[in-house]
């Protein structure tokens, strides 16, 4: 299935229009009446004594009519409540995209949306972006026509730019290819889909380290996991370095295009879903589409490691001792703790060679994650105060909401005692801050370094509870790589 989005600048020839038009706002922009100069009045009608007394409470509210006339058939109002809580966003993007639930039913559809001020822009736009699924292996499957009108809260239409466009495209990418089966999305294949995309990108250059290869770079740790899979594993670098650049923003995104778990194999109903292991990867390399398209000042590195944790005769084995790239040893305990071995080679490799002013990462890692913020907030751990601090805010900003986890190595290094070298995989206690630990794990290897660094537990927000992609962390690591240097 194709998808057509089209953001629209005039309310010129709105009407009359074939399919549903869904109007979105807030209860004092509806009171402004921002809708007023877009929908015909006597379509509009219907919802007036409805907008006069709504019981607003802390949920929206919806209110949809047929219209008797196909120009269009239907109209759908969501009124969304004025006051958000401290933790969720202003751009009310979980809101704006449960509202339009049934547009992705839509052979064509107008969606105006009323924004409160223009940094919130991007949440509505990947709010309203990841309704519309590319993927779907249906026969009734369809070409999908759909335009977007935003607006201030007086009804001014607001210009869509360049990157907000470049967001758009690039959530729609990332849900996609979460959203592919993994008979559709192996390593081979992700890896060709990165190096399409970054193609004739002025300032670019990609580079592919394969299979045995990884060895020879010191990368054990990317190369265990992937081994016993069909297709080989595979560190896709994508390297952005525009002229006069002195500064330098890491991105590594963990990439498993199927977790079986390995020979710590997860029970069938535990492995439904895995197709979905590389959000992490997908979002880096969206982020970094939108950086390098639209004038990023400084050098831009995106490492994503892509593998298939997978059985076989050559699989790495719980009691495997892995020499990783930072010269340190893990006895591995845990096959399905894989993760943390791609993220920690990866990242002590591009801290070593590119000499970063910042790092981050993002990652599908724990389960623990959803325990600790839930489905909607990542989980974020952060050597910077300034950096976490910064997360958060931005985080609320675009709506890839994240919450601070603790970071406090010395406090969770026993966790990870071996006899035998110098660190097992996966904590001894699992009540004892799981997904901080894991983070602990990952930061050991290139400790020694002090590089400012987040790391983005996004095992939640990466995807909907229904399992599809929701291009979580695009606009997180774009606006701090941004922001922070």
């Amino acid at each position: 299935m194709t998808m057509n989005l089209n953001f629209i600048s005039s309310s010129k020839n709105l009407f009359p229009r074939k399919g549903a038009v869904f109007v979105i706002g807030t209860l004092s922009s509806f009171k402004k009446g921002f809708h007023k100069p877009f929908i015909p009045d006597a379509q509009a009608q219907n919802f007036r004594e409805m907008l006069k007394s709504p019981a607003m409470g802390r949920s929206p509210l919806q209110y949809s009519s047929l219209t008797g006339i196909n120009d269009p058939y239907k109209i759908v109002m969501s009124i969304l409540p004025d006051k958000v809580s401290k933790d969720n966003s202003p751009s009310r993007r979980e809101w704006i995209y449960q509202q339009l639930e049934g547009l992705e039913a839509e052979e064509r559809g107008l969606v105006i949306v009323a924004v409160e001020d223009t940094v919130y822009l991007g949440g509505a736009i990947s709010g309203i972006t990841r309704r519309l699924r590319e993927v779907n292996f249906k026969k009734s499957a369809k070409l999908k026509h759909i335009d977007v009108l935003a607006v201030d809260p007086k009804g001014k239409i607001v210009v869509i730019d360049e990157a907000m466009k470049t967001l758009a495209t690039e959530t729609a990418w990332a849900c996609k290819v979460v959203d592919l089966p993994p008979n559709r999305l192996d390593p081979k294949i992700f890896a060709k889909e990165i190096l399409g995309k970054v193609k004739g990108l002025a300032g670019v250059t990609a580079t592919e380290i394969l299979g045995k290869n990884l060895q020879k770079e010191g990368l054990n740790g990317i190369y265990n996991v992937g081994k016993a899979a069909v297709e080989e594993p595979r560190l896709v670098i994508l390297d952005y370095k525009p002229r006069g650049a002195t500064k330098t923003a890491v991105l590594v995104g963990k990439g498993v295009c199927y977790d079986s778990g390995g020979l710590s194999l997860k029970t069938g109903g535990g492995m439904v879903g895995m197709k979905g292991d590389m959000g992490g990867a997908a979002a880096v390399v969206g982020a970094f589409m939108l950086l390098a398209q639209n004038k990023y000042p400084h050098r831009l590195i995106a490492a994503v490691a892509l593998v298939e944790n997978a059985i076989g005769p050559s699989a790495f084995r719980n009691d495997d001792i892995i020499t990783m790239h930072s010269g340190k040893t893990v006895e591995v305990n845990n096959t399905d703790a894989e993760g943390r071995l791609l993220l920690a080679d990866a990242l002590s490799y591009c801290a070593r060679k590119y000499k970063p002013q910042i790092m981050m990462d993002a990652a599908t890692l724990t389960g623990a994650q959803l325990v600790a913020t839930g489905l909607l907030h990542a989980g974020v751990v952060c050597n910077r105060n300034d950096l976490e601090a910064m997360a958060v805010r931005v985080g609320r900003e675009t709506g890839d909401l994240v919450s601070a986890l603790p970071f406090a190595p010395e406090l969770f290094q026993n966790e990870f005692k071996s006899l035998v070298a110098d660190m097992v995989n996966s904590v001894k206690n699992r009540s004892n801050a799981q997904s901080s630990c894991a983070a602990q794990f990952i930061y050991s290897h290139f400790e020694d370094l002090d590089i400012p660094w987040l790391h983005i537990d996004m095992a939640g927000p990466s995807s909907t509870p229904a399992g599809l992609g929701t291009g979580y962390g695009i606009q997180l690591m774009a606006r701090l790589a941004r922001e922070y240097l």
